[in-house]
């Protein structure tokens, strides 16, 4: 059974850890202990790959800019920025402030819902598209180095579990605690 206070304790301590600690035998399984770490690794992975992927990106475009962008060409052609907030877990005040800069750069158009007085629509432009694709240019030197530490045969299967993951906790998210 998952205990969550002994997973927030770890995950406190696994912070405090430097990552240059030599690692300890363990004494057993500790599912507790798996789990946390599990988490820990993805949340410092998470961290070091975003502050890498910024640095690369185009035209001052951030991180939460980029993942505006990209949003329009995975999942749909139009959105209203409560949905955007809700797709990329951000609050309604930050999805404003990101759609209004991007805006302002030409790379979406923020325009009255004809069917709805207060709601807004939101389409990516050509221009949004263009620096979209270019961002993702830009971040094939950082895949390539990587694909040569990390070949695609040998990922694979963690990438099909964290996709399990990744669905599980999406899901999740959308029932009442």
């Amino acid at each position: 059974m998952f205990n969550i206070k002994l997973f927030v304790g770890r995950m406190n301590d696994q912070t405090k850890r430097r990552e240059t600690d030599v690692k300890q035998p363990s004494k057993g399984v500790d599912a507790d202990a798996i789990i946390s770490g599990f988490f820990n690794e993805i949340g410092i992975i998470s961290q070091l790959t975003s502050s890498m992927f910024e640095r690369n990106l185009p035209q001052n475009l951030t991180n939460s800019q980029f993942a505006v962008l990209n949003w329009f060409h995975r999942v749909d052609t139009e959105a209203t920025p409560g949905r955007l907030a809700t797709a990329l877990q951000v609050t309604g005040g930050a999805m404003t402030n990101t759609l209004k800069k991007l805006a302002a750069k030409g790379l979406v158009n923020i325009e009255p819902d004809a069917s709805s007085g207060r709601k807004k629509r939101v389409t990516i432009t050509h221009r949004g598209q263009a620096l979209r694709n270019k961002a993702i240019a830009a971040a094939a030197p950082l895949f390539a180095e990587f694909a040569e530490q990390f070949p695609a045969a040998k990922i694979e299967k963690q990438v099909q579990e964290l996709r399990k993951i990744r669905q599980y906790l999406d899901q999740r998210r959308y029932q009442s605690d």
